[in-house]
């Protein structure tokens, strides 16, 4: 009698989707594509491939404190303001920094931003999320790559083993932590991460860059640019890499190893009138290698298509449309197909000298199909999901340089749960042309996922495990307060603190308590975060820049009153209450770089993950212009270390070296 025989409501949702294979349409496309780009490449003579002058990275603008601080930030109000001026705790990752670190990866290079938590859990696997709540499927972090949204509805999470591209092509990384729902909707509850490429434009010319190590074993990338027309060039790019095992406890190989290939191209169009459109896809194939059952298999790619319009006087309107296609093949598990296709509109008005307006729309389709298995399944199979979308956002300047207000809310309508509001009010005093001293109050929501509404296991009556119809959206209430200052033209420090209040959060619900199932998926939690994040930046000479940053964090959480929900922060929040780092760059001479990073993580104390202090090293060496040798090492302190999971099925992050070449063309 313990035992449900079925869902309490029928799934009502299950509408036709149209189902996606590995080398599918879209696939195929974004494959041929690339191809016939690179092919064209190799075809054109060299003088319209370098028309433009080629950009070496030893070209790259090494900024002073004082202009990094000054640089232009798009993620707070979806239009460029100075980074000095925002307010919003963000960091910005450029692409130097990365150039000059050990990441060879994305994941790898958010630990950059220490107002992150980033947990390695196994070779391919990562927890990142920002002011607590991290864990496996952490899902109140929104994250962009190129204006597309790489969320997936199964879990309102990241799949971090495929958001991949070349890493030189990366301009940017914007890292907000704090609600961004009023701009870019639900599930940026506790951050943004905007990942930005380089325009075509700014790619001319070829790169080779072959590399291999201990842990990533095999790195080849091949990218070349040129211009098609006066005002409109190209790039397209292939790549492949091959990881190994990451580590048991003993030392052993966890059997985990994992290798993909990557194509994709991208084209930028400016006539000079102020208006610009681009045109970029990506598709991607790997597989996971697994101890017993059969391997994992991933697939998928996109196509977005962007165009902005200057029409004068800050005024400015842009459309993007995307359509993303993936499949995820996990043997004894599901396996998942996902269409998404996405439209968004925004227009920038400013009113008078006081009045800076945003506004904008959107529309989502995501029509999910699952092939379920016996241990689990997911009711309805196949779901579409719509989401419609507006918002609007005034700056409004109270004293001219000094004192601005920001007012704005994003309404979101969905067909399986109710529409939100996600209000915000951000106050930024700058009482002298040095500092900034910012507020910030909002409002924003993760809205249910399918692992919250559809889950079940097993697959058929009687349920121990059962998704709930009456999960609702888990909602924070944010409150922050923050101060920057350039202390001098080579010193600049920063303090974001924060406190938030969650409420209806995922939990589980027995339904014949005291008996442990079985249990509903239920919105039975609630709880607060609060801490404190500072970073310093201190340009020593020209030639050699630290870098620094301290995070502070509680999190607690606790059954909503009435409830009887056997989970708890055990479970739901994963974080240390401490995390640092320090990192230094130095230029030894026009040729040789040395780089180093060290960082400190405090334990896991509801997962008896112990604390680690870790270090990484990178010597650069440029010869010639056109070619660079560079070793990296990661995790130089220690053979092996933890930094996420249970112990009984933990696995350990290995000491890696990697040496890689580059080529510019």
């Amino acid at each position: 009698m313990g035992f449900r025989s079925g869902p309490m409501n029928p799934p009502a949702r299950q509408q036709d989707a149209k189902p996606f294979r590995p080398g599918g349409a879209g696939g195929r496309f974004a494959i041929a594509v690339a191809a016939a780009l690179l092919a064209f490449a190799a075809a054109c003579p060299r003088a319209s491939a370098q028309s433009e002058p080629l950009l070496q990275p030893s070209d790259l603008k090494k900024l002073s404190v004082e202009e990094l601080m000054d640089i232009d930030v798009t993620s707070v109000s979806r239009h460029a303001e100075k980074l000095s001026e925002t307010a919003s705790a963000i960091q910005v990752i450029t692409s130097d920094d990365i150039e000059r670190s050990a990441a060879t990866s994305i994941p790898e290079a958010l630990r950059l931003a220490s107002n992150l938590e980033v947990a390695q859990i196994d070779s391919r696997q990562w927890a990142i999320a920002a002011r607590g709540f991290n864990n496996l499927f952490a899902d109140k972090m929104l994250v962009l790559m190129d204006g597309r949204s790489v969320y997936t509805p199964l879990y309102a999470g990241v799949y971090w083993d495929v958001q991949d591209t070349i890493m030189e092509d990366i301009d940017r990384i914007e890292v907000i932590s704090g609600p961004g729902a009023t701009q870019w909707g639900a599930n940026a509850v506790n951050g943004v991460i905007n990942i930005t490429t380089k325009s075509a434009k700014d790619t001319q010319g070829g790169l080779v860059v072959v590399g291999g190590g201990s842990e990533l074993e095999d790195s080849e990338e091949v990218r070349y640019g040129g211009q098609l027309a006066p005002g409109v060039y190209y790039r397209a790019y292939a790549k492949y890499f091959d990881r190994g095992n990451s580590d048991l406890p003993d030392g052993a190989s966890a059997t985990d190893a994992w290798r993909m290939g990557r194509t994709g191209f991208r084209i930028d169009a400016d006539k000079g009138d102020g208006t610009v459109a681009t045109l970029q896809g990506d598709y991607y194939d790997g597989t996971v290698t697994r101890m017993g059952p059969a391997d994992i298999l991933m697939s998928g790619g996109n196509l977005i298509g962007r165009w902005t319009r200057e029409l004068g006087d800050q005024s400015e309107v842009s459309a993007q449309a995307y359509y993303d296609e993936t499949y995820r093949k996990i043997p004894n598990s599901f396996t998942q197909t996902l269409n998404t296709y996405d439209f968004d509109f925004h227009h920038r008005l400013p009113l008078g000298k006081r009045n800076d307006i945003t506004w904008g729309l959107g529309y989502r389709l995501e029509a999910d199909d699952i092939t379920n298995t016996p241990a689990e399944a997911f009711l309805p199979a196949k779901d579409s999901e719509r989401t419609f979308n507006t918002f609007v956002q005034d700056e409004i300047t109270l004293v001219r340089d000094r004192l601005h207000l920001t007012l704005g809310s994003k309404y979101e309508h969905y067909n399986f749960t109710d529409p939100e509001f996600e209000p915000s009010a951000r106050v930024a005093w700058t009482p002298s042309s040095n500092q900034t001293v910012w507020s910030a109050v909002s409002r924003a929501v993760r809205v249910p996922s399918r692992i919250d509404l559809d889950l079940y296991e097993p697959a058929t009556p009687p349920y121990q495990v059962a998704g709930g119809p009456g999960v609702v959206s888990e909602k924070v209430n944010a409150y922050e307060l923050g101060y920057r200052r350039q202390v001098t033209p080579d010193v600049a420090v920063s303090l974001a603190t924060f406190y938030n209040e969650y409420s209806n959060l995922r939990g589980l619900q027995p339904l014949n308590p005291p008996a442990a199932f079985p249990v509903d998926v239920a919105s039975g939690l609630r709880g607060e975060s609060a801490g404190g994040e500072l970073t310093a930046d201190w340009r020593v000479t020209a030639a050699w820049r630290l870098r620094a940053g301290w995070t502070e964090l509680r999190v607690n959480s606790e059954p909503e009153p009435g409830s009887i929900d056997r989970v708890s922060g055990q479970s739901i929040a994963l974080d240390p209450n401490h995390q640092g780092q320090l990192r230094s760059m130095l230029d030894l001479s026009a040729a040789w770089q040395l780089d180093a990073a060290l960082r400190y993580v405090g334990p896991i104390t509801n997962r008896a993950v112990p604390g680690y202090t870790e270090g990484d090293l990178r010597v650069g060496w440029r010869p010639l212009p056109a070619w660079e040798l560079s070793i990296d090492g990661e995790n130089l302190l220690h053979d092996h270390h933890a930094e996420f999971g249970p112990a009984g099925s933990r696995r350990e992050i290995g000491r890696s070296i990697f040496t890689k070449v580059e080529w510019h063309f």
